[in-house]
């Protein structure tokens, strides 16, 4: 579905992600890398192994360098009540460093992507290190919640 940015999501995205989303084998992943590929498709950069972290994840995002992705995470984590919970949680990364063409044109198809992930609640925005950090996804997570 190609929005005001003309990017498309690739069918895998949405296939994959049905199947994650109840955990069902081969897609009970922990984690989905998505990039915007030839500035026209979203499609999967990377799946993350369900013995994965948070810091897995987060390292991997990192590690990219200057460029923009989404992620999407089967997030473990334990309310400010105590109870332990899990959440899905679509990041936006687009860090500092990034080119403004290509922070423009995340931001911009940010609006294809969330509409294909359906049963999702939580968004969220990083633009460095810190605000990838456990503690700031915590934080934000409990703003939804």
């Amino acid at each position: 579905m190609p929005m005001s940015s003309g990017v498309g999501v690739h069918d895998d995205v949405v296939t994959e992600f049905n199947d994650f989303k109840l955990q069902r084998a081969p897609y009970n992943f922990r984690y989905f890398i998505y990039k915007i590929e030839n500035s026209s498709e979203v499609v999967i950069e990377h799946r993350g192994e369900r013995t994965e972290t948070y810091e897995d994840f987060a390292t991997k995002l990192k590690s990219i360098g200057d460029e923009c992705r989404y992620g999407l995470i089967d997030l473990d984590f334990t309310t400010k009540d105590g109870r332990p919970t899990s959440k899905l949680v679509f990041i936006s990364w687009s860090p500092d460093t990034a080119k403004i063409k290509s922070k423009m044109l995340y931001a911009s198809s940010k609006e294809a992507i969330k509409r294909c992930l359906v049963g999702v609640g939580i968004y969220l925005s990083a633009t460095d290190a810190s605000e990838l950090s456990m503690a700031a996804i915590e934080d934000g997570v409990s703003k939804f919640l």
